[in-house]
């Protein structure tokens, strides 16, 4: 037996480390549903092994020709592109930090069986079977549009990798995988916004964006497992301390605005955000907002489909993801298809947090009365058009003002 004030070993604190520091919240959650003793031996395992499967899987399919990619040669012939910390919460999709070229990047893997992931297009489908195909699946995800032409063309130039003008069957079952992950979708719907991260490449439906050096807009993310130990008193003073200063969050903040407004009938219709988080927002260096993770980030088209004829007994039946949610009527039991909260007001819910502390004290005033405004709004057709843009060009002039002329405009 070990004796008592002993020097720990260095590979039982280095195990302690793991289990104390790495983003091992789901494989904690998966070893306590096998009802495991070992947590944090079962955690770090199955991470690891995942990061090795992805990696293999990827490459393994790439050189039996299944897939194709503009990062395939990259990652599995070049080795220029390497997976390093895994930051996922997901055994069945896994997030990396990585380098390409020694460039920092973020690489976003599934885990799935290739044999049901890249079962089509068959072989034999003939170019125009395929722009059909992709034609009646934008169309089912992101409603009747008329830029969904434009889209289907991007989508096509992009799948061709080797730039032949043709589609091969590989590079046609990589693309339409890819498509089925609703991040990648609208990261090519919203390529050109300033706010969506870049996406730099992809094999299979493995796909690499630019890193975002801040991924959320607080520092401290407690896990899920140790929230009932740490209060949240402690970690909100925490992130209040380790929070950019205010004009900086300021700036930021009308980054969060633009996006709103971007997603808000754009060119391809119009998406909710489904999981309003702050973990879920970013910024980089020059503290510009970019969105870190977009897979709760859903077109309107999709939640209605999903909420026309639902059965409800109440309006918690009634909800897509995390927080869209529409009203149950509750005559006919069945879900309405309009969303109650709107984007704006979930993201001025977010920022009562994230804005208001350390606010300067001739704007708190104005400050609070508007994001009070803001969150009450509703999502009814009705309000919708002017009173959502008012409310929002004013929060956006108001922060403006206050940090324009300056070094953080």
């Amino acid at each position: 037996d070990a004796v008592a004030g002993e020097k720990m070993p260095r590979s039982v604190r280095r195990l302690v480390h793991l289990m104390l520091f790495c983003p091992l919240s789901k494989g904690l959650q998966v070893c306590k549903h096998l009802r495991m003793k070992l947590l944090g031996f079962c955690s770090c395992f199955l991470l690891l092994t995942l990061c090795f499967l992805c990696l293999f899987l990827q490459c393994d399919h790439y050189r039996r020709g299944i897939i194709s990619g503009s990062s395939c040669k990259a990652l599995c012939d070049q080795k220029t592109l390497s997976l390093h910390h895994c930051m996922s919460t997901s055994s069945t999709h896994q997030v990396y930090v990585g380098l390409w070229n020694e460039r920092p990047v973020v690489i976003k893997c599934s885990i799935e069986d290739p044999m049901i992931l890249f079962d089509k297009p068959t072989r034999g489908t003939s170019m125009d079977e395929f722009k059909e195909m992709l034609h009646s699946f934008l169309k089912a995800n992101l409603g009747e549009q008329t830029s969904l032409s434009a889209l289907m063309d991007r989508v096509i130039t992009l799948a061709d990798v080797n730039q032949d003008s043709k589609v091969s069957l590989a590079e046609a079952k990589s693309i339409w995988a890819l498509l089925h992950i609703n991040e990648f979708l609208l990261m090519v719907a919203l390529q050109e916004k300033e706010h969506t991260p870049k996406l730099l490449g992809f094999c299979g439906d493995l796909y690499v964006t630019e890193r975002v050096s801040h991924s959320s807009l607080y520092k401290l993310e407690v896990p899920h497992y140790l929230q009932t130990i740490i209060p949240e008193a402690l970690s909100s003073s925490l992130n209040h301390w380790l929070a950019p200063s205010w004009p900086r969050r300021a700036r930021i903040t009308i980054g969060l605005l633009e996006f709103v407004e971007e997603v808000f009938h754009g060119s391809y219709g119009t998406f909710l955000i489904c999981d309003a988080s702050l973990y879920h927002v970013g910024y980089n260096a020059k503290y510009d907002c970019k969105m870190a993770n977009l897979r709760s980030v859903v077109s309107e088209a999709v939640v209605r489909v999903f909420l026309k004829g639902r059965r409800c007994e109440n309006n918690l039946d009634c909800t897509y993801g995390k927080d869209c949610t529409a009203t149950c009527d509750r005559l006919v039991k069945q879900c309405n298809t309009e969303v109650v909260q709107p984007n704006l007001a979930k993201v001025c819910v977010l920022l009562q947090d994230f804005l208001l502390f350390g606010a300067p004290s001739d704007l708190r005033g104005d400050l609070e009365k508007q994001l009070r405004t803001c969150v009450t709004l509703s999502g009814l057709a009705s309000q919708m058009e002017v009173h959502h843009s008012l409310v929002l060009n004013n929060l956006k002039t108001l922060l403006w003002k206050k940090i324009s002329n300056t070094q953080y405009s």
